[in-house]
């Protein structure tokens, strides 16, 4: 009784498995992985530790040395020049992946091991693993023996991948077997280097992988390949089929379709075959498998396997728009465009053809005119599109004047006519630059050039304003003279085509001269007249002359009372009413001084005669003439 149980014991323990040749991998359909161990990926270089349960090796965030391992993206600056490859991580696609670098210990041993839980009786699996030998010289070579093994440490399988080759490329390889299970599902992997470290035996580890192994699965669509290409918008039936080679005791299928982040099982579709609708389909890759596994295993993805994808790929129309620089003139360019798309046809009037995605048409006739449409192609995918196009016949710009002439600050309306849409350059003095008939108003003389448009065709004409300058006067500053003296009068006169005079002519030398020589004898006002020929502003301005007496200063008097030349009298001091008047002696002493209207000096200071003698006068009568000095002599 004992040995039967030891006997079940064992048949419990075991599995039956395929050795196959020296490397082979599975020849069947494939599941998903049931382990995928990738060392995950991450920011910084290198990674954390493995647990202790996976390796036994030292663990370096760094180069390794022997019996040392590391978890890094790369092997950049890990032994270079001489020594190893510097190589990324095997992960496709992810440049941020870990791989295992092992720098083989002395002693050859195991340096990683895995749990490799939930896999299902019965059923045939594939190992693989991506390896590589890290010398760039002729070294020890790696040898590498995988083991898989009950929990209890029964060995079950084994595959050794011989001397792993070094060289100056370098190359990873996948080393993969399979096997088949009975009953035991909770296994370990071990891998153990069997070369000792030293000179070479290193290597980096990536990409493990457990997955179910099952019959070959051929599948297409509409009985033909596997991927096809439409284009969005269609509507219509797909079948696809699955061929499926004989491997398992009673098959079960199941279709799936990639929902974009997992595969997930289509409602009641379990046989090799079935249709899939598309419905006025949107841009995007639609990808459909068959699922096919041992009726007890079908419901478990580690133990089923799965066809290549069936690809339905939904292109998108090429969004072109058709687009001309019209309406355009007879004679012009007719510049035709599209937008999206890979190849073009054009088709159009006059028998119009072309397969330029922007063709020109030179020299624009009135039989061009018309619809345009071009028919875009992307991926086998088309799309249409039209423009229609106006040639119109040239136009004819035309103004009322082509010369015009107005007053400073008078405006002038400007016409124009000819087309549909007006521009006048420049804007300045324009009322509105964009009608046909502004009012203008320049500063100076202006060329103003308008453009005329019909809405394809335009021409240009001109205008040019002179502004004739209003007549201006200016007769100068105030003057001031003595009786009997000449002054010539400042006048000025600006203005185009002015004429001026100068009133009253009075004491005038010549009235209609600018600047005239006065002579009055009293103050007067005189006015001179700028009036324009042509007709525009005139205007007149005045200068007033004041005339002063002549002055004459005694230089003597005789104060004896006798009623002649008794004060010394200044005639011309009574037009003065502001004269300041000082008289002092030989020493500088004020003997008298009159302020504002002059009094004449009777030859007394303080109420008393003063003696014969000669005494020194200033005289100041305005701001007009300099201080008048000189000398007095008094007698008696």
């Amino acid at each position: 009784m004992r040995l039967q149980i030891r006997f079940s014991l064992f048949l419990l323990l075991i599995f039956t498995f395929k050795n196959l040749s020296a490397q082979q991998a599975c020849a069947g359909a494939l599941g998903d992985p049931v382990i995928n161990i990738d060392f995950g990926s991450g920011t910084s270089n290198f990674s954390s530790p493995l647990s202790s349960i996976n390796t036994n090796y030292r663990f370096l965030a760094g180069t390794p040395n022997d019996g040392e391992y590391t978890i890094a993206k790369s092997t950049n600056g890990m032994h270079s020049g001489v020594g190893w490859h510097q190589i990324p991580n095997h992960t496709p696609g992810d440049s941020n992946g870990y791989m295992m670098v092992v720098n083989a210990s002395n002693n050859p041993g195991i340096f990683y091991q895995a749990a490799i839980p939930n896999l299902c009786p019965g059923t045939t699996y594939e190992f693989a693993a991506w390896i590589i030998n890290l010398l760039n010289y002729s070294g020890i070579k790696p040898n590498i023996t995988f083991s898989i093994e009950t929990t209890a440490g029964v060995v079950l399988q084994s595959y050794n991948t011989g001397d792993i080759p070094d060289g100056p490329s370098p190359n990873w390889v996948q080393y993969a077997t399979t096997f088949k299970t009975t009953a035991q599902t909770d296994l370990i992997l071990k891998i153990t280097n069997n070369g000792p470290g030293g000179n070479g035996n290193d290597i980096a580890l990536d990409d493990i992988t457990f997955r179910a192994c099952g019959p070959t699965i051929t599948p297409s669509i509409n009985s033909g390949s596997a991927n096809i290409s439409v284009c969005e918008g269609v509507t219509d039936s797909y079948n696809l089929n699955a061929e499926v080679s004989a491997g398992y005791a009673e098959p079960v299928f199941q279709w799936q379709v990639n929902s974009g982040t997992t595969w997930t099982d289509l409602p009641g579709e379990t046989s090799k075959q079935t249709t899939v609708n598309l419905v006025n389909a949107s841009k995007g890759i639609y990808q459909y498998r068959l699922v096919a596994a041992e009726r007890q295993n079908i419901a478990s993805v580690n133990c089923r396997v799965a066809s290549a994808p069936l690809v339905i790929n939904v292109n998108a129309k090429p969004n072109t728009i058709a687009s001309s620089n019209g309406p355009v003139c007879i004679g012009a360019n007719i510049q035709l465009s599209a937008t999206d798309g890979a190849t073009f046809s054009w088709s159009g009037p006059n028998n119009f053809t072309s397969t330029d995605k922007s063709p020109l048409i030179n020299n624009a006739q009135l039989n061009m005119a018309g619809v345009y449409t071009v028919t875009a192609t992307i991926n086998g995918c088309t799309s249409t599109s039209t423009t229609t196009l106006q040639v119109l016949e040239p136009i004819k710009a035309a103004t009322h004047l082509n010369k015009g002439f107005t007053c400073q600050n008078s405006p002038i309306q400007l016409m124009a006519s000819g087309g549909t849409t007006y521009r006048w350059l420049p804007v300045d003095g324009l009322s509105d630059p964009n009608i046909a008939n502004p009012i203008a108003s320049p500063k100076e003389t202006t060329i103003y050039t308008v453009t005329v448009s019909n809405g394809g065709c335009s021409a240009t004409a001109t205008v040019e304003v002179n502004i004739i300058k209003n007549a201006v006067a200016d007769a100068g500053a105030d003057l001031k003279i003595l009786t009997g003296q000449p002054v010539t009068l400042g006048g000025k006169v600006s203005g185009d085509n002015v004429k001026y005079f100068w009133t009253p002519s009075d004491y005038l030398d010549d009235p209609t001269k600018l600047n005239p020589v006065a002579t009055p004898p009293f103050d007067i006002t005189y006015t001179l007249h700028a009036e324009s020929n042509s007709g525009c502003l005139s205007t007149s301005d005045d200068v007033f002359v004041k005339v002063y007496p002549k002055i004459v200063i005694p230089n003597s008097f005789t104060p004896n009372g006798d009623g002649i030349n008794d004060t010394w009298t200044i005639p011309a001091a009574e037009a003065f009413p502001n004269a300041k008047v000082r008289i002092v002696n030989r020493t500088g002493s004020l003997l008298y001084q009159s302020n504002g209207v002059y009094k004449p000096w009777d030859g007394r200071f303080e109420g008393k005669d003063l003696p014969v003698g000669t005494y020194y006068y200033t005289i100041y009568f305005n701001e007009d003439f300099d201080m008048f000095s000189g000398w007095i002599f008094l007698t008696r």
